[in-house]
């Protein structure tokens, strides 16, 4: 079930000052807190109060923040040095969950743990490092209310600070539908929706593995390493999308599916042959037109 959104304020503090070092979050009024904690500055947070709490953690690595480990702990600043001084474990960035009366039990952040893991693996954001779902306890239904809430306000926490973690790629609701475009230049059968995130590519999509046009070894390179995390899989000298892909721009979606350089802007179309470009400019037309009747009516009100 896809949260409804509504209007909230985040506060973020820098104890350092530095905005690339630790980061903590917390919405106004909820009593849960978020901790972003780089792999470099483990030691000033491991001598933080909240390290000595009962916490739920993530760890997230690599430059494309694609990898994820979830995990909790009794201790947290402990069982994240344990992270840190494992070699094998790749992690760039600590995010830990804690609240601000100390009041999380084992059970709090065995059930977050589990429903977390269970979230992370449905939003198919991140390539989960993960080796079970987890321990889920017997949850009474009190305190089983209080991890969703908790849940939620730490999904909202690290979406803000850039780990949308547990936000679907596209919104599904009764009272919006996503416009869906379509690639179809030299072979390439693809569908995609346009957010404010990018463009999703939707699972089904598909492209043939090669080209006959002149282009990049990177575009290869960015096909292989979707083939090896399983996000696209080859078929009959074609690859196709096993899951829906989010692409940070629209153009980097289109190159990737024509293994060419692309103006995304163009080469993605509605079903009546509209660009996005031209879509995105008739949708701003509109909300202009409307914002200039509203205004209209509220002249004619105060002067009526």
């Amino acid at each position: 079930m896809i949260t409804q959104k509504r209007p909230r304020t985040i506060q973020i503090f820098l104890p350092t000052g530095d905005p690339a070092g630790i980061r903590i979050a917390e919405q106004t009024t909820s009593i849960i807190r978020l901790i972003e904690v780089p792999r470099s500055d483990i030691a000033e947070f491991v001598k933080m109060p909240e390290a000595k709490q009962v916490g739920l953690y993530f760890l997230v690595s690599g430059d494309s923040k694609d990898e994820l480990y979830i995990g909790q702990s009794g201790d947290v600043g402990s069982r994240l040095m344990q992270h840190y001084k494992d070699e094998k474990k790749d992690w760039e960035r600590a995010l830990v969950l804690v609240s601000l009366t100390n009041n999380l039990t084992q059970t709090h952040v065995l059930y977050l743990e589990s429903l977390s893991i269970e979230k992370a693996k449905h939003c198919q954001r991140y390539e989960l490092l993960n080796g079970n779902g987890g321990q889920k306890p017997h949850t009474p239904v009190p305190l089983k209310a209080d991890c969703d809430e908790i849940h939620e306000i730490g999904s909202l926490l690290l979406a803000t600070l850039g780990y949308p973690i547990f936000e679907p790629l596209t919104e599904t609701s009764p009272t919006k539908t996503e416009q869906v475009f379509s690639c179809s230049r030299t072979g390439v059968d693809a569908k995609g929706i346009y957010t404010n995130e990018g463009m999703v590519v939707l699972k089904g999509s598909s492209a043939p593995m090669t080209t006959k046009r002149k282009t990049e070894q990177r575009f290869y390179d960015k096909r292989d390493q979707l083939l090896a995390k399983g996000v696209i899989a080859e078929q009959d000298g074609r690859f196709v999308f096993q899951r829906d892909y989010l692409f940070p721009t629209p153009s980097g979606a289109s190159m990737f599916l024509l293994l060419a350089s692309s103006n995304g802007w163009v080469d993605w179309k509605t079903e009546q042959g509209v660009t996005l470009h031209d879509h995105q400019g008739r949708t701003l037309e509109s909300a202009a037109e409307q914002s200039n009747s509203h205004s209209d009516m509220q002249i004619t009100s105060s002067v009526g």
